[in-house]
């Protein structure tokens, strides 16, 4: 699992292992890695122009302590100072006596334009807002230049603990975080600015009870997902109920019963308006019209795609005994009280407009910061929230890290592919994964089908919801 961690945490680290080593030894360790990356870039470091944006921190002084070890493979190297008085006065003497030169920022736009490569070494991880006007132009100019950009630790302008861009920042094609991953390097907007991440190990162990974030991996998923044994039939592989679907939406239960088949539980019940449809495509599904109360035995609920206004089903759903999930009218129609009170888990799945509704704030806001807004959703509510994205992110209840997942593509923004989500996690729920897991594997397996569905073309919904036994498989290679 790819763990991430807080300045704060990141920083202590740094004080224990730095308390053990001799001056300067975990700086050097910074810029050995930071280099090798560099020149892996590069392809042929000798003969190549590279220039370091140096800013006054300690980034400032890995981007100098690296371009020395470049200069000293041929590399031209030029470094330009953002804050002269305050650079790193051993870094800077490293890359003078490497050869290396040293420019003002103010005459900085000739080499950049020139540079194969600039590594961006502006601001630290304590960096707070946007770029300054100097970083800002010279930003401007790196993306003219057509270089390939290298950030250290995390790309300028962009915020390490919440991800959030609150001005002008520099993009990276790759950026070489040390020791730990930082939030901001995994959820956007800042991911958007980040590129490849590579991660350099410079010795530190934060512990993992302290992380912020969690990014499942493949063999993460593959120990949660269900399997039935010698023994199951389809009541102890989990049934779920799908309470969606209206006459004018028949489809949302359509593809959310198609997500939820694919997903381990043992059976399919359908509760709603839209049967006819449902039996159509699928006859493998029990379908009723007696209303969620009556529909027979579930060990989880998915309520609200397509529903309307159905505001009784989604508050009988709300009532039962066993995990739900609430999906788009579902989120709308559901009193936040109601949910509050349950003692089983409850899983929520908004994008970013349906968040702000629910939070009473812009959709600019959430879109901004959606490591806070899924925070204080997952509190206001007293339930697991999935916030759909790019990046998606699922919140404990209970706090705890946020999982992140990064598995999807911008194909899967087509409609009713939120429905196949939840189906599918639904489906996970009634399978006997918790709220967290359930919606994080779902996430997972979800954005690996979209891939798999688009593969560079359009996809629609249905073909996603196709290819989930194969990410399945996938996964559990």
């Amino acid at each position: 699992m790819r763990t991430a961690y807080s300045v704060e945490t990141v920083r202590a680290a740094e004080r224990a292992l730095m308390a053990g080593l001799p001056e300067g030894a975990l700086m050097q360790r910074a810029a050995a890695g930071l280099a090798a990356a560099c020149a892996e870039l590069l392809g042929r470091v000798y003969g190549s122009r590279v220039v370091l944006l140096v800013g006054s921190g300690d980034n400032g002084g890995d981007a100098l302590f690296a371009g020395a070890r470049l200069a000293r493979r041929g590399a031209g190297v030029t470094a330009v100072l953002l804050a002269p008085e305050r650079a790193h006065a051993a870094g800077l003497a490293a890359l003078r006596r490497a050869g290396g030169t040293v420019a003002a920022a103010d005459v900085a736009e000739e080499p950049v334009l020139r540079a194969d490569l600039v590594v961006d070494g502006i601001v630290g991880i304590g960096g707070t807002g946007g770029l300054r006007p100097d970083a800002e132009r010279l930003a401007g100019t790196v993306a003219r230049s057509g270089a390939a950009v290298v950030a250290v630790d995390l790309p300028s302008g962009v915020d390490a603990d919440t991800g959030r861009v609150r001005g002008a920042a520099l993009r990276a094609d790759l950026t070489v975080t040390f020791g730990a991953y930082k939030p901001g390097l995994l959820v956007d907007p800042a991911r958007e600015y980040a590129g490849v991440v590579r991660l350099v190990d410079i010795g530190l162990r934060p512990s993992p009870a302290g992380a912020e974030l969690e990014a499942l991996q493949h063999a993460d998923v593959a120990r949660l997902l269900p399997a039935p044994a010698a023994e199951s039939d389809k009541y102890r592989r989990g049934v779920v109920g799908i309470a969606a679907g209206s006459a004018r939406y028949p489809g949302a239960a359509v593809l959310a019963v198609s997500g939820a088949l694919r997903g381990g539980a043992g059976a399919v019940r359908y509760v709603g308006p839209a049967g006819a449809a449902v039996v159509a495509r699928f006859p493998e599904i029990l379908v009723s019209d007696a209303g969620p109360a009556k529909a027979g035995r579930v060990q989880a609920w998915v309520a609200g795609p397509g529903a309307g206004d159905d505001a009784g089903a989604v508050a009988e759903v709300l009532a039962a005994d066993v995990p739900v999930l609430l999906d788009a009218d579902g989120l709308r129609l559901a009193e936040r009280d109601a949910v509050r009170r349950r003692t089983a888990p409850t899983l929520m799945t908004p994008h970013a407009g349906e968040a702000a509704a629910l939070l009473g704030v812009r959709r600019e806001e959430v879109e901004g910061a959606r490591l806070a807004a899924v925070r204080e959703l997952a509190a206001a509510y007293r339930a697991t929230v999935l916030l759909k994205g790019s990046t998606t992110l699922v919140a404990g209840a209970d706090g705890g890290p946020v999982r992140v997942n990064a598995t999807g593509t911008p194909w899967l923004a087509t409609a009713g592919s939120g429905d196949v989500l939840s189906g599918l996690a639904g489906s996970l729920l009634a399978a006997g994964l918790g709220a967290l897991d359930a919606g994080s594997v779902a996430a997972y397996l979800h954005g690996l089908a979209g891939r798999l569905a688009a593969d560079g073309a359009p996809a629609g919904a249905h073909d996603v919801a196709s290819h989930i036994p194969q990410a399945w498989r996938n996964v559990r290679r």
